[in-house]
């Protein structure tokens, strides 16, 4: 049994990460920690992606000439992935510094009640 389960231990670290990502988001009322949930919710795409294009004994296309080849493509597009994913994480910090300049708290429940009174 584990030995038909061992090649797949990415897909499981995959959906551990997925899990795990989400429940942050929604199970806390803190934005930071909400923040580092949606990152281990974007590790855990991006560990998907590696895994999937993964091929056993395949080569770079650019290397060899020699079949099969590992398709570059979802490489790629996870360097994208996380060149958006620092981005989004430094926009998001960078408006929780405010929402806490302003506020005096990163509860979103109180951040809530306090934009519902005004």
């Amino acid at each position: 049994m584990i030995d038909a389960f061992a090649p797949r231990y990415l897909y499981l670290v995959t959906f551990l990460l997925l899990g795990i990502g989400t429940y942050m988001m929604i199970g806390n009322r803190n934005l930071v920690k909400k923040v580092i949930g949606m990152n281990l919710f974007q590790t855990g795409i991006f560990l998907f992606f590696i895994a999937a294009a993964y091929v056993e004994g395949a080569s770079p296309a650019v290397l060899t000439r020699e079949a099969p080849h590992v398709s570059p493509l979802p490489h790629v597009l996870i360097l994208t992935a996380i060149v958006v994913g620092v981005s989004l994480t430094a926009v998001a910090l960078g408006l929780i510094v405010r929402i806490y300049a302003d506020y005096g708290t990163l509860d979103a429940d109180v951040l809530w009640e306090v934009r519902h009174d005004d």
